[in-house]
């Protein structure tokens, strides 16, 4: 197993530029980087069709870039390699039902209940699917369960 080294590209991308490290619960520092990554990115941009395009990027490039870093680690979606929550909330700006600070919240804490939790299928692809694809994957259906989930309780808010 080959240390960590910030200074090689993959292992910066795929610690979540050192983000990963940061203890306890390393996917909830990389997830709180892919908000504030994407609050700033959703201000310049200010459009879904950048965050589907950005999405279709980190995850195409993140299949290499987890791959990789999970082979020089040799273990299989180590909890530090955080690039995968990152793409998710990506995933997640492109749809959010708002963008204010309170759907930014409600984002970042569905997203990590989900990614947390893995209901069903959820936890059946982070089981049986290895590599990169395997860890981007679960964190790209915790998404779209909690952006699912936000969507239900807008509806409801919206009732009130």
């Amino acid at each position: 197993m080959k240390p960590i080294d910030l200074k090689n590209p993959i292992h910066f991308i795929a610690f979540g530029f050192g983000s990963g490290l940061l203890t306890p619960a390393p996917g909830t520092w990389g997830s709180l980087v892919g908000i504030i990554l994407s609050i700033i990115l959703w201000t310049i941009a200010q459009s879904s069709l950048f965050f589907i395009f950005l999405t279709l990027v980190s995850f195409i490039a993140g299949c290499y870039i987890c791959t990789t870093a999970s082979q020089d680690l040799n273990i299989h979606d180590d909890g530090r390699i955080v690039w995968d929550e990152i793409t998710a909330i990506f995933l997640m700006f492109a749809y959010l039902p708002e963008y204010n600070l309170l759907s930014y919240v409600l984002a970042f804490i569905s997203f990590r209940i989900f990614d947390i939790i893995k209901p069903f299928p959820i936890r059946y692809f982070d089981e049986k699917l290895k590599g990169g694809l395997g860890i981007m994957l679960d964190d790209i259906l915790a998404a779209i369960f909690a952006l699912a989930s936000l969507y239900i309780l807008y509806y409801f808010i919206s009732l009130c």
